[in-house]
């Protein structure tokens, strides 16, 4: 094993035992939860190991980066999700790798990504991206949007031909009254989360919690946990 495929068995392994005792602490099955890692910044040779080490879903937050990426990648067995702010004139090249968007936060987005998915001839998974720092009507300071903007959303995502409605996506805010309070960030997700079950009972992914705060993410619910740094570490970055 190399060096650096050690490095990430060990991280991994130690993110596993977190995401473990998280949810044995909230009383929940270790199959609940879904580990996505993050690979932003890093190589395709390190997405190659983490394959390697039975990763099956992986992130990445900007398409010059990606795109290059799941092409060399693509005969992996992988889950790609696109998680950071997408602009429209991204799609194109977003739908044709991506197999989840989780930054859906306009209605101009939807519209794309429907359009470019159709181009494609591929269904593209996508999470509504809630703000919990956004005023009613605007976008967040980290993307997404308000959560009364849910249910408009969630209905054009749900209506659009080659959409799929997976679920919800947060970051936990640095501005408003959620900033430092990233388990009550989290709960208010997952009640958004239920009351988007009931009119879309099959939305049921909710994608909360990175590195350093899974914990509180998995306590409150979250499927999905987005994780770069405790498993890539802090290694040079890419250009």
């Amino acid at each position: 094993m190399t060096d650096r495929k050690a490095e990430l068995a060990a991280n991994l392994a130690r993110v596993e035992e977190r995401i473990s005792s998280a949810c044995a602490a909230a009383g929940r099955d270790r199959g609940e939860v879904t580990l996505i890692v993050v690979t932003k910044t890093y190589p395709a040779s390190d997405v190659r190991l983490l394959a390697e080490l039975g990763v099956r879903h992986v992130a990445e937050n900007r398409d010059q980066d990606a795109a290059p990426k799941a092409a060399a990648c693509a005969d992996l067995p992988l889950t790609w999700h696109f998680v950071g702010q997408l602009q429209t004139n991204k799609v194109r090249s977003v739908a044709g790798y991506a197999h989840v968007v989780q930054s859906v936060d306009r209605p101009k987005l939807v519209t794309a990504l429907s359009a470019a998915a159709g181009q494609a001839g591929r269904e593209l998974g996508c999470l509504v991206q809630i703000a919990l720092d956004a005023e009613s009507g605007e976008r967040g300071g980290r993307g997404g949007a308000a959560p009364e903007q849910l249910g408009e959303l969630a209905d054009l995502v749900a209506a659009a031909p080659g959409l799929r409605l997976d679920g919800l996506m947060t970051v936990a805010p640095l501005a408003g009254p959620y900033a430092g309070r990233e388990r009550a960030a989290f709960e208010r997700l997952v009640e958004l989360s239920s009351r988007l079950r009931a009119d879309h009972p099959a939305a049921t992914m909710v994608s909360a919690g990175m590195s350093a705060d899974l914990e509180e993410a998995v306590a409150a619910g979250a499927t999905h946990v987005r994780v770069g740094t405790a498993v890539l570490g802090a290694r040079p970055r890419l250009g």
